[in-house]
């Protein structure tokens, strides 16, 4: 399977990180019922982004869940030296990585044969101040299959929406082929997520807009609801 097959016209994938880990499986469960088709999964190794956060041993436990309700995790890897953990995420049930521009710079094509190797979907990461032209240029000759801008500096769940991230957006679709999907992350709520999706994006991580309210399936259907 590949994020062709994965992905409807666009996508909310709830950030696990911003969960509740007393009841995190049956949160996924709840959420999967709701329509949830892919989770993004952040791993923060407190050097690339201060927090460290989960790892593959979480992953491991909450895969099966996803993957019986024909669900795709998406491991978002804000850390050094990702191609060291691929093998382990792949191995713990991740679908696709992700991994940071401003983290592997010229060894892309590199780090995505190594991510391939292990059966693994991939994605380039760029952050706010990084030149879009520079990120879209890297990811079409390392031929990734999704690119992530940055609407936050990574690291924090709860931040709001960089404005510019708009033109951002746009910027990217301009650039990349049609079939190479565009992910947003930072910030995405009701209010905004209609405007993203109109830049040009067909991903969209959310966080504390899902994790954070009382009824996470009402918030999810929510988001939906304002992208439609």
């Amino acid at each position: 399977m590949s994020w062709k097959e994965w992905v409807r016209t666009a996508e909310i994938e709830p950030s696990i990180y911003a969960a509740d880990f007393s009841s995190l499986g049956e949160q996924l469960e709840n959420l999967m019922r709701g329509g949830v088709r892919i989770f993004q999964f952040d791993v923060g190794d407190g050097q690339f982004v201060q927090p460290i956060t989960i790892g593959p041993i979480v992953l491991e436990s909450i895969a099966p869940i996803i993957h019986a309700a024909g669900g795709v995790v998406d491991c978002h890897l804000m850390i050094v030296e990702p191609q060291r953990h691929f093998a382990a995420f792949a191995q713990a049930g991740g679908d696709s990585v992700t991994v940071h521009f401003e983290v592997v710079g010229d060894r892309l094509r590199d780090v995505v044969a190594q991510a391939r190797e292990q059966g693994l979907e991939v994605g380039l990461a760029f952050n706010p101040e990084t030149r879009v032209a520079t990120a879209a240029t890297a990811a079409m000759a390392a031929g990734v299959d999704l690119v992530l801008c940055m609407s936050i500096n990574p690291g924090y769940s709860g931040q709001k929406f960089m404005p510019e991230a708009i033109a951002r957006i746009r910027e990217l679709r301009e650039l990349l082929p049609p079939q190479m999907q565009i992910q947003v992350d930072g910030g995405i709520g009701p209010d905004n997520i209609r405007e993203v999706y109109e830049a040009g994006a067909n991903l969209f991580v959310a966080g504390s807009s899902v994790f954070g309210r009382e009824d996470i399936v009402r918030a999810y259907r929510r988001l939906v609801a304002a992208l439609a």
